[in-house]
């Protein structure tokens, strides 16, 4: 019985983590055709505050704690701020600017950024093998994310003349990605202060609704028919992203990331585009070119690399430790002891 236990545990667990990088992906896909018909910052708010209300609900009916002290409240505030209100403004505005390609690129380099707080703050290691990781995940999303162009006209002519069409850096929209990438990434690091103080699912869910109001309040300033020409299916499709997309990819991901290792769960963020490919594939029928599969599969390198990259550095130093004698084909072979009276005793 135990032992059939463990293995579903084995299982499970793996599932789990990954959870959350799928949802996303795929929610990516179910938006993409409401986002003609709607207006980013409404998107943003529709994201965040149901499925806040959604996790405080299931949250009462596993009866987990409220925040009770100022701390917890000061804490949560802080991670509405950098987590909701900053991570989905500053997406919303990008995605008007920027290209979604290049935006989900930048978008995905923040597991550096927790790597390097997660090792300052937390005492994380990297190791070489977690930089070697890091550094490939960063060229697979590159693959993945980037015009085929732009990369083609970089490797082989050494030439960024596809990059002129960002003619300005803070026009483009990319230093709004690059604000929400690291907002995000700065959110996720803050969780593992707000659990001191208060339980992380109940926190997600406030930091949500407190983040994501405001977004509803500039909306209803700045734009107009959020919702007039979305139809039946982009209803469905901002269901599926609230329920599923928000709600439980947040609780889940902020769950995890307050008790696991930073470094390593959020380098799965690397998963998320390959997930919206994967599934833009077979529900959009959007074809991936050889440069794109190759970032999938350096993206499935680097997440190897940075998961596995303890037992990888201890075996790289067994290896540099063991001594050249014992690793040459060409060494000298061992005698053979010969017994002389247990062979004279057999004759």
């Amino acid at each position: 019985m135990q032992t059939q236990s463990t293995s579903q545990n084995a299982i499970l667990e793996p599932l789990i983590l990954i959870a959350p990088f799928f949802l996303w992906g795929t929610a990516m896909v179910a938006m993409k055709g409401v986002i003609p018909h709607s207006t980013p910052l409404f998107m943003a708010g529709f994201r965040l505050v149901p499925a806040g209300i959604l996790i405080l609900a299931a949250a009462a009916l596993f009866k987990l704690p409220q925040p009770k002290t100022w701390k917890a409240w000061l804490w949560i505030g802080i991670f509405a701020l950098l987590d909701g209100l900053m991570f989905q403004g500053f997406l919303a505005a990008g995605l008007m600017k920027t290209g979604a390609g290049l935006g989900s690129t930048l978008i995905d380099s923040q597991p550096i950024v927790i790597a390097l707080l997660s090792s300052w703050l937390f005492g994380e290691a990297i190791g070489l093998w977690g930089f070697w990781g890091l550094a490939i995940g960063i060229i697979g999303i590159g693959c993945v994310g980037l015009p085929d162009e732009w990369i083609v006209n970089a490797v082989t002519h050494l030439s960024f003349s596809g990059f002129a069409k960002v003619e300005n850096l803070f026009d483009s929209g990319e230093w709004l990605m690059l604000c929400a990438s690291l907002s995000m990434a700065l959110g996720t690091i803050s969780i593992r202060y707000v659990s001191r103080h208060a339980d992380p699912v109940v926190a997600t869910g406030w930091h949500m609704i407190l983040g994501g109001l405001p977004l509803f309040a500039l909306s209803a300033f700045w734009e107009q028919n959020q919702w007039v020409n979305i139809d039946g299916s982009g209803w469905l499709a901002l269901g599926y992203s609230t329920v599923l997309g928000s709600a439980i990819a947040y609780a889940l991901f902020f769950y995890i990331a307050s008790r696991g290792n930073l470094t390593s769960f959020t380098a799965l963020t690397f998963l998320t585009p390959i997930f919206a490919l994967i599934f833009g594939n077979i529900f959009l029928s959007e074809i991936l070119s050889p440069l794109e599969w190759t970032g999938v599969v350096l993206t499935l390198v680097s997440i190897y690399l940075i998961n596995q990259r303890d037992r990888l550095g201890e075996q790289w130093q067994n290896f540099r430790d063991r001594p050249f004698s014992s690793l040459s084909p060409f060494k000298d072979p061992q005698p053979i002891a010969v017994n002389i009276t247990d062979s004279k005793t057999a004759r």
